[in-house]
């Protein structure tokens, strides 16, 4: 017994110090970049496939190919990757979405080019480069960490690095060449991939997808060290490996022992979806490139030609149609990411899972074996499938609550290995399983209609979602979250709708792809599908649904026409790409052929029509813009008074008159409700940011904070927006504690705010911008808004690259069509210029006149004075003074 645990724990110290290995290098170029490379794997797979190519078809020696391998090609592979791929995206701002997608994308790129180079099939035939004895690989595991720690504390070139990791842009400042760290980061991260290719390829399936995966899967060991610790690295790697081992020797008998056989295999697996939903992630930052977030233009005549194509095969293509078949099929499983994705703006790398969950669940029911439910007839067995299927949804969605980013990514990559690994793979749950089509629809021809009548289906659903409030909701969420939270948008819950919902069209697309191919096959649901399809969707267009039309019939039709892996390339390299082509191919496309592009213009005769027919010009007429406001805040909190439309004779001829909704039920209330903080007490980690503040912001009133930088006046306002739970105290409404409702909820009682930097919707227009201020609270104000900040030309302009002031206007105008009691101003003048800030005061003035409740914080004192009626100065987290403006004013100068 006690030879049996020797002889385990020393395999298991072989496992653990290679995944020990891709420990250490993930952590190196994580530090040195903050990149989360990945395409680690990827890289370890294309250094065992080169050193077996020169030992096996080129006959090299073992040493020699090794040395060439490890010591020049893995290095050049890093440092390609740095100059070609991510410095240029360090040159744009270091975006995580661009980076995360590029790092995807090489992973994609490869793994597609070996396919190509080498074929899909596995290889057994991977030279041995050390001996299998496990103190060998350990004694290189431990001598390398011991070189990088002792390389990173004792060396000019590690003081460099730690100062690159705490700040960037000071290293750069200090003098240190930031670029030349970051190279060296790749090029040992490279390395180590390298070695971690080679030592596991005779031991593993060598094949472009396999080890790729398998190397991804121990990306937790750098996930539980914080991305920055290498002794606890090498200790999780160890560990685990051991404990791997050591779970071989259970044998319980039954399902239990198949339990504890698969947990045993698939260790590491659990140690990332542990690693990845309950620690704390890397990255915060939304993760959504430029692509996923532009506006496409769809061009004339798209969807003609869209539906023309899918109609073809229906009409020249013969009676095998099992290519076809798979396009609509994949269409569906990819709109379920132009909603979670590009409307959404939600990481999500494992919508694979969902599709493979679809497809089981689709032929368990057919089949009779799906627990507590009889056998059912087929589209009924899809139908039940994709209603078992969207719950599952939350799996994903629910880390999204509170994950971002490169965590968000890595939570959502777990879910689908974890789903792969411990269902699609398992004879307990594949085992004898068959699929066949429904009846009516076994021939090709046949169920490509019923494929395209789902299809269209799916596509209406997501037309549908994309537009009207939930379109606007979701997209504001996607381009500032917490912009969309402060205009009502209940962010929590709509997460969770997108990942349900991309759940149910998943599974519909799985079920749909399975019955096509007559079987369920795991590895077409495999998690690196998951990684091509976001892929393939992000650089395509993730918001918009031709988008996904396009990426299916390019990922099926490369595949089946030409060598297997042309399109996994392709879209890889149009993912690596993205550094360069910010925009995507689209841009890319739009530059190559804009000199072949003519302005169009009229002729002589045109131009002398057109003046002749155009209507006279009408002198504007003067308007007073506090009565204006006034008036207009009126009909906001009482509606008209004999039920006609609120704008009244105000409208102009032409203008879309929007019929007026019925008022708040809260809305009675909210010109009584008064705004106080009892207490407040904010701590992080021993220092006390807010200090037993008290504050009242009564209705009809401009209340101001003023204080130097740090004086705890952001947080003070934080916790009023609902940004920030204090410590201690209590937040009330009138007489009902809001201490613990949520930014969204508080804008429903009433409470609207803006931000400091700009918390606009770039994707949306103007108009739909404050639209999703109105969505909120029922209220048809959007024309009148528009006018009273001035912004009627501009309403059908996207919110991005218009002046500050422009913008300052569009979210204050957003938060007014709320129809708020309370407004909280965060620095609203901050990149206005005189007039401007002139304009915002005579327009703050009139809202406090009309019973509104104001709190502004604000560094313009001169501003403030000739604003505020009661002024509270802030020192140290606490209020200080408190009194008529002139006089704290006065007192502060002196």
């Amino acid at each position: 017994m006690a030879s049996l645990s020797y002889d385990l724990t020393l395999a298991g110290l072989s496992v653990g110090s290679a995944a020990a290995l891709t420990g250490i290098g993930l952590i190196v170029t994580h530090r040195a970049t903050g990149v989360l490379n990945f395409a680690h794997g990827a890289t370890a797979m294309l250094c065992a496939y080169v050193l077996r190519h020169l030992t096996t078809e080129w006959h090299w020696p073992l040493q020699l190919a090794a040395a060439l391998t490890l010591l020049l090609f893995a290095p050049a592979i890093g440092l390609l990757l740095d100059r070609a791929v991510f410095r240029p995206l360090a040159v744009l701002g270091g975006d995580p979405a661009r980076t995360l997608v590029a790092s995807i994308g090489v992973f994609v790129l490869l793994v597609g080019g070996a396919a190509l180079v080498w074929g899909p099939g596995a290889r057994d035939d991977a030279p041995e480069l050390l001996p299998a004895e496990p103190w060998t690989q350990l004694g290189a595991a431990l001598a390398l960490a011991a070189a990088v720690g002792a390389l990173t504390r004792w060396t000019r070139f590690g003081a460099d690095l730690r100062a690159v990791v705490d700040n960037r842009r000071l290293a750069v400042l200090s003098g240190i060449d930031a670029d030349r760290v970051a190279a060296a980061g790749w090029a040992f991260g490279s390395f180590t991939a390298g070695l971690t290719g080679v030592l596991l390829a005779p031991y593993v399936r060598l094949d472009p997808y396999g080890m790729p995966l398998l190397v991804m899967e121990v990306v937790a060991v750098a996930v539980l060290a914080g991305m920055r610790s290498l002794p606890v690295a090498m200790a999780a790697a160890l560990g685990l490996g051991v404990a791997q081992s050591q779970l071989t020797r259970l044998h319980p008998g039954g399902l239990p022992e198949q339990l504890l056989q698969t947990a045993s295999a698939n260790l590491f697996v659990i140690a990332l979806l542990i690693a990845a939903l309950l620690f704390p992630g890397i990255g915060s930052q939304d993760a959504l490139p430029r692509t996923a977030t532009a506006r496409v233009p769809t061009p004339p005549g798209a969807w003609t030609v869209a539906a023309v194509l899918f109609l073809i095969p229906l009409g020249f293509a013969g009676s095998d149609l099992t290519t076809a078949v798979q396009v609509p099929a994949l269409a569906v499983i990819l709109l379920s990411l132009v909603i979670v994705t590009g409307r959404g703006g939600q990481i999500s790398l494992g919508q694979a899972a969902y599709a493979g969950l679809g497809a089981l669940f689709t032929a368990l029911l057919t089949a009779g074996r799906f627990p507590g439910l009889p056998e059912l007839p087929h589209l009924p067995a899809l139908a039940v499938a994709v209603l078992l299927v969207a719950p599952l949804g939350v799996l994903t969605g629910w880390p999204a609550i509170s994950r971002h980013g490169l965590s968000l990514a890595l939570a959502t990559f777990a879910v689908g290995v974890g789903v792969s690994r411990f269902v699609f793979t398992q004879p307990y749950a594949t085992s004898g399983l068959t699929l066949d089509r429904p009846a009516g629809f076994t021939s090709d021809r046949t169920y490509y209609l019923l494929e395209l009548a789902l299809l269209t289906t799916s596509l209406l659903l997501v037309i549908a979602l994309r537009r009207g409030r939930t379109g606007r909701a979701l997209a504001a969420m996607r381009d500032h979250e917490a912009g969309a939270a402060a205009a009502g948008v209940p962010v929590p819950a709509l997460k969770l709708t997108a990942f349900v919902t991309g759940a149910a069209l998943a599974a519909l697309g799985g079920g749909m792809l399975a019955m096509g191919q007559r079987a369920f096959d795991a590895e077409a649901y495999d998690p690196i599908r998951g990684l091509l399809w976001f892929a393939a969707i992000t650089v395509l267009g993730a918001d918009s649904v031709l988008g996904a039309l396009t990426a299916a019939a390019l990922l099926v039709g490369l595949d089946a026409g030409t060598q297997g892996g042309l399109a996994t390339a392709l879209i890889g390299l149009l993912a690596v790409l993205i550094g360069h082509f910010p925009g995507g191919p689209y841009e890319a496309l739009r530059k190559a052929t804009h000199h072949f592009h003519r302005t169009p213009r009229l002729t002589p005769t045109g131009e002398r029509t057109r003046k002749a027919l155009a209507p006279p010009p009408t002198a504007p007429q003067p308007q007073n813009r506090r009565e204006g406001t006034r008036g207009f805040l009126r009909a906001q909190h009482s509606g008209p008074p004999d039920g006609t439309d609120a704008q009244g004779p105000h409208r102009r001829d032409g203008e879309h008159a929007e019929t007026p909704a019925a008022p708040h039920p809260k809305q009675a209330a909210r010109g009584t409700s008064t705004l106080t903080a009892h207490h407040l007490t904010v701590t992080y980690d021993g220092f006390t940011a807010l200090d037993d503040v008290t504050i009242t912001v009564p209705p009809g009133r401009i209340t101001a904070i003023v204080g130097p930088n740090g004086a705890g006046k952001s947080t003070l306002f934080h916790c009023l927006a609902g940004t920030l739970s204090p410590t201690s105290g209590r937040i009330e409404l009138g007489t009902r504690d809001i201490t613990k409702l949520p930014a969204h909820a508080r804008t429903r009682t009433g409470l609207a705010r803006t931000f400091q930097d700009l918390a606009v919707f770039p994707s949306l227009t103007i108009a739909e911008n404050i639209q999703v201020g109105a969505d909120q609270q029922s209220q048809s104000t959007v024309t009148q808004t528009l006018r009273l900040l001035d912004l009627m030309p501009l309403r059908t302009s996207p919110a991005t690259d218009l002046p500050t002031g422009t913008l300052r206007r569009t979210e204050l105008a957003r938060a007014l069509a709320g129809t708020p009691h309370t407004l909280l101003l965060d620095e609203p003048a901050a990149g206005l210029d005189a007039a401007e800030v002139t304009a915002l005061a005579t327009l703050l003035r009139a809202l406090a006149a009309d019973g509104m409740a104001l709190l502004v914080v604000e560094h313009d004192l001169d501003l403030v004075a000739g604003l505020a009626d009661t002024v509270h100065v802030m020192a140290a987290g606490r209020i200080v003074t408190s009194g008529p403006a002139d006089q704290v004013l006065e007192e502060r100068t002196h």
